[in-house]
């Protein structure tokens, strides 16, 4: 399938309320149709998929580890081959930028090259080569935009190995103070700063991702509505509300043997009611989802009472509101908890993201972009974190999502066929030369 972009320019900007106003013409889609070059985009992901690739066809590529590394490397040699101006900030972001007709804010495509463990081949990865291919097409028929267009590169959008998530968009945001982003450990000690200097892109806060005229970030959606909807590709009017929690269980390790089960204090034991409230706290309220994704138990023996647990507590929900409300109420359940079982247990809610609603401007010249090409596109709010969260914070943004076969995704099954990888690409061009004129 071969997906088309037709050239439209904007004859003007303005704002309404603090909203931008995107005015779009309309376009023959005749002579003037550009078109991504398929092959070299799925080669593209096909090269990055090689760094940290897993057996069973997906990637682990943790934020600054070697493979992060390796990553960055090609996709600096890419950017600089495309003509792009390459500069790295003090946490690690990197930027490249294409020259615009006049010198100022640029459109801003971006997502992020680092993984979860044994994660997906697209996750992340689509959304910095398509913009990278976006701009080797303007290069290749030698069109030039009146806005400059950067393509990002984030650091440590996952949050596995730093957490939390969208760490250094969020230092680029304000959320996050630079001392908090450097001191961030992994389970291993090692500090992002002293990371980020080992692997050679710990750059300059000059240098940091500056606010733009528009933001928009291409992903694969990680879900089955499109799927569901008949969609290769959806636009995305916001990102739901994420708090995290970390939560600390202290009983009394002993021999699994002698010890009578009324007299125990099973840090596991209570970290399994935890678990099962957890759960039947997303089921009870509509449209919340929540998941414990890890669990630590000390020590760990077959023979042996756990004495200690540490695990996380992942709530998500449009509503702030709501969000608020499951919070408070897994704190009741952890009281409850301790109370009936007598181990301690400490509850850290240290991240949170709030719902986020996308600009209605940029929104709105996606879907321009999407029926001047004749995509089917879907709506539908994003339930995983996104860098665009914090991206909408410095300029208007919006994201735009690929359908995933069976919603699956953080799996090296994860799946997209190659034609709607091509749509998304294709929209993400149209929408980008819209912007930047």
């Amino acid at each position: 399938m071969g997906w088309g972009a037709s050239i439209s320019r904007i004859p003007g900007w303005g704002s309404v309320d603090g909203k931008t106003d995107v005015r779009v013409e309309a376009t023959d889609r005749g002579d003037d149709t550009v078109r991504i070059d398929a092959t070299r985009l799925h080669d593209s992901l096909d090269q990055m998929a090689k760094i940290g690739a897993t057996p069973g066809g997906g990637v682990t590529r943790l934020a600054l580890t070697d493979e992060d590394k390796a990553a960055r490397d090609l996709l600096r040699s890419w950017l600089e081959a495309a003509g792009l101006a390459v500069r790295v900030d003090d946490v690690g972001n990197m930027t490249g930028r294409r020259p615009g007709g006049e010198d100022g804010p640029a459109v801003i495509l971006a997502s992020h090259l680092d993984s979860v463990r044994e994660g997906g081949r697209f996750d992340g990865a689509l959304g910095v080569l398509a913009a990278l291919e976006v701009v080797r097409t303007l290069n290749d028929r030698g069109i030039a935009t009146r806005r400059p267009i950067e393509v990002v590169n984030w650091t440590n959008e996952e949050g596995v190995r730093f957490e939390p998530a969208m760490l250094c968009s969020g230092a680029v945001s304000g959320r996050f103070d630079r001392p908090y982003v450097y001191g961030r450990v992994d389970r291993d000690g090692r500090r992002l700063e002293d990371e980020l200097r080992r692997i050679g892109y710990l750059g300059a806060a000059a240098d940091r991702p500056r606010p733009g005229v528009a933001y928009l970030e291409l992903h694969i959606e990680q879900g089955p509505v499109l799927e569901a909807e008949g969609c290769p590709v959806g636009i995305v009017p916001g990102i739901v509300g994420i708090t995290w929690l970390d939560v600390r269980l202290s009983g009394r390790a002993d021999h699994a043997g002698p010890s009578p089960m009324g007299l125990r204090r099973d840090a596991l034991a209570a970290a399994a009611r935890l678990v099962s409230g957890v759960e039947a706290m997303a089921r009870e309220t509509d449209d919340a989802v929540a998941t414990v994704g890890r669990l630590v138990v000390e020590p760990n023996s077959i023979n042996t009472i756990p004495g200690r647990v540490t695990m996380s507590v992942d709530l998500r929900h449009p509503s702030a509101a709501t969000l608020d409300a499951l919070a408070a109420r897994f704190e009741n359940l952890v009281a409850e908890v301790q109370g009936m079982s007598g181990v301690e247990i400490a509850a850290d809610r240290f991240w949170t993201s709030e719902p986020t609603p996308f600009d209605a401007g940029v929104l709105a010249v996606v879907q321009d972009a999407c029926d001047d090409l004749g995509v089917p596109a879907g709506r539908l709010w994003s339930r995983a974190g996104h860098d665009a969260k914090y991206a909408q914070d410095l300029c208007p943004a919006a994201m735009i999502f690929v359908r995933s076969r069976d919603g699956l995704s953080h799996n090296e099954g994860e799946y997209s066929a190659p034609e709607d990888l091509e749509a998304g690409a294709q929209v993400l061009l149209g929408a980008a030369v819209r912007l930047a004129g």
